[in-house]
Parts: structure tokens; C-alpha cells; sequence
């Protein structure tokens, strides 16, 4: 498979700028690929699909308000400052991302909020547009965060051409997240609600959480047209015993295994025994996943849809088998369904 095999035409008008009003009311593609066959939902007949016994795997990362501005010292100059990650809590070293980055040199200070009250100072260039920042605040760490929290916004997604509302901080983010570490969110879960949640829990569906703290590396471009050759960022990535119990009593009992979302495909993937039960893991991954590619626990997956030539796409293609993903990709444009992070969602079975 080729990066060219993931191209298509997608219309501009077809990118969601907002959620729809209610999350389980989005738009639901259910997608058989014993069968072949397409049929068009909404998410809350998800239930229709689903038995006692039968497990979701939810990825439980919160995402954090990772966008800050602030203006460079002396020339006032209005800096986008993303945060990443943070490498060191008694210093407060961050990763981040700067914009514009030919601005922003080592030795280089940053004063955010309308006081100055959160200084930054740039110690280390690591890519062409990302940073080492130290940043400087008079209080303690609990503080300091609450600072960040307090200056920074919900990082919905550049593509999204508005300005961040009050309404994204809800909405950009899952019902059942609770594990703060991820800058984008994992997009798939966003349709659930509370009722959704408790009518798939009375029906008997157990959920395993686990946790994937997504970095922007999801979303950069693939520049090589062997896809081999593509190396993708690493992300957190944790998965407790208690998770392995949940998924591995159900594939020992042939119950269903759905994987939310690809951020929770690719942690399954990531720890698997060699009897293709899940294990325990803690630590960070690195997987890419893209055809051809047996996959060894979940047995179906929701996802959203994906922009063309991206990783997550070639993980549905893997999944779905090319031809009949491609097949829902021409019907899901002709049908006017929305893509990306606020668009609607796919079922594959």
C-alpha cells in the first residue's frame, strides 16, 4: 500500500466547525465487513449492536487547555505558544509549539496573561517550530498549573476556522474522561452521553478504560509515499490489570471487543501477548498500524471520519479492508456526512 492508495476528494463544507447539538444524535454509518453492506444511523442506535458480555474499550485521556498566547518581550509581538508535554516539574520545562517560530529564539522571554503574571523563557530549539520553554511564576506547582489552566484554551483543532467558544471546553472532550495528559481529543468518544453510557451499562456492556494521552503527532502528514518508511511521535500510554481482566474474560468468552476510537485500537495493539490476550503495560508507543495488519483483540471498532492520506485513515483501511472502506468513504461524501474531530461516526462491524 502506497500513501497515494489514501487520497480522495473531500469537500470543504463537509469539515464540522461545531458538535452536533446533541452528542449521541450525531450521524452513524455502521459498516459490515462480513457483509459488505452500509446502513445510516445515529449514534444512539449503537445499542442495537451490541450484547450482554460484549466490552468497549474507552480511552479515558483529558484533554488539557494546551493553547496559550503571549507577546515576546520588547516587540510586544503576539506569540501561539502549544503546550505538548511537560518534561520536568521542578523546573517546568515544556515541549511546545511555537507560532510564528522565526520569531522565537534561545534566550528569548514570553509574558502571558494581562499582569505578566506567567513569564517563559526559551532555553532550547528542538524542531524548525517546536521549543524547550522554562517557565517562570511565583507561586507552587499547584499554582503554576492552575495558572496554565487559567491562560490556556481548549485546543480544538486548526482547521476549525472560529474562535474557540465556551462551549468547546465541554464539547471537546469526552463524558468519562478523567487522566490529563492528551492535547487532542480522542474524537470517537465524543458521542457518547450519559444516558447512552447507563442504557449500553443496563443492557450488560462492560467498559475497559484505558489511557492514551494523544500528542499533535497523530495528526502530522505522511511525506513518504512508502508507507514503511513513516515513523510516528510516541504517546503515553497505559493500560492497567484491571483493563486486561474486562477485555481478555471477554474474548475468552467470544463476546464483542469494540475498540472506541483508534487512539484506543492502537493501545490494544500495543500490548499484546503472544496468545493474543491483552497485558498490563505502562510506558510509551510508537505504533503505526496500516495495510496489510492482523489484528489480534478487538473484533469492532467506532471511529470518525478521517482526513485523506492520514494515519488514521490507513488504521481503517487495515481494518475494514481497503475496497469496502474506500466504498464508505464515496457514500459518506455523496451522503453529506461530517469529517473530522465534530463530524459524525462510523460502526465497523
Amino acid at each position: 500500500m502506497k500513501l497515494s492508495n489514501f487520497n480522495f476528494n473531500l469537500p470543504n463544507e463537509l469539515l464540522a466547525e461545531f458538535p452536533a447539538e446533541n452528542r449521541d444524535e450525531s450521524r452513524l454509518m455502521v459498516v459490515n465487513r462480513k457483509t459488505g453492506t452500509i446502513e445510516h444511523k445515529f449514534f444512539k442506535d449503537l445499542i442495537d449492536y451490541f450484547d450482554e458480555g460484549d466490552v468497549m474499550v474507552l480511552n479515558n485521556t483529558k484533554v488539557f487547555p494546551a493553547r496559550l498566547y503571549g507577546n515576546k518581550e520588547k516587540t510586544g509581538a503576539r506569540i501561539e505558544v502549544f503546550l505538548l508535554r511537560e518534561l520536568n516539574s521542578e523546573q517546568r520545562l515544556w515541549d511546545v509549539l511555537v507560532d510564528p517560530a522565526r520569531k522565537i529564539r534561545i534566550g528569548n522571554k514570553l509574558y502571558f496573561g494581562d499582569d505578566d503574571s506567567l513569564v517563559a523563557e526559551v532555553i532550547d530549539n528542538t524542531t524548525s517550530r517546536g521549543r524547550t520553554l522554562r517557565f517562570l511564576y511565583d507561586g507552587s506547582y499547584e499554582e503554576f498549573r492552575l495558572k496554565l489552566r487559567e491562560l490556556g484554551e481548549t485546543p480544538i483543532p486548526k482547521y476549525i476556522n472560529r474562535d474557540v467558544t465556551p462551549e468547546d471546553e465541554d464539547r471537546y472532550q469526552t463524558i468519562y474522561a478523567t487522566e490529563e495528559g492528551a492535547v487532542a481529543a480522542p474524537t470517537a468518544g465524543l458521542h457518547f452521553s450519559k444516558h447512552l453510557l447507563k442504557r449500553l451499562e443496563i443492557k450488560g456492556v462492560d467498559f475497559a478504560k484505558i489511557t492514551l494521552h494523544i500528542g499533535l503527532g497523530t495528526f502530522n502528514p505522511v511525506e513518504v509515499e512508502d508507507l514503511s518508511k513513516h515513523k510516528m511521535d510516541s504517546e503515553e500510554l497505559i493500560i492497567t490489570q484491571e483493563a486486561c481482566d474486562v477485555v481478555n474474560k471477554a474474548k475468552a468468552n467470544k463476546n464483542k471487543i469494540c475498540a472506541v476510537g483508534t487512539t484506543s485500537m492502537r493501545a490494544l495493539e500495543s500490548s499484546v501477548s503472544s496468545n493474543h490476550t491483552l497485558n498490563p503495560y505502562e510506558g510509551w508507543t510508537n505504533k503505526f498500524i496500516f495495510p496489510p495488519y492482523d489484528f489480534s483483540i478487538a473484533d469492532c471498532m467506532i471511529t470518525n471520519f478521517h482526513m485523506p492520506k492520514s494515519t488514521l485513515l490507513m488504521m481503517i483501511s487495515a481494518f475494514t479492508g481497503h475496497d469496502l472502506m474506500m466504498k464508505a468513504y464515496d457514500e459518506a461524501v455523496k451522503e453529506g456526512y461530517k469529517f473530522y474531530s465534530y463530524g459524525d461516526a462510523m460502526l465497523i462491524l
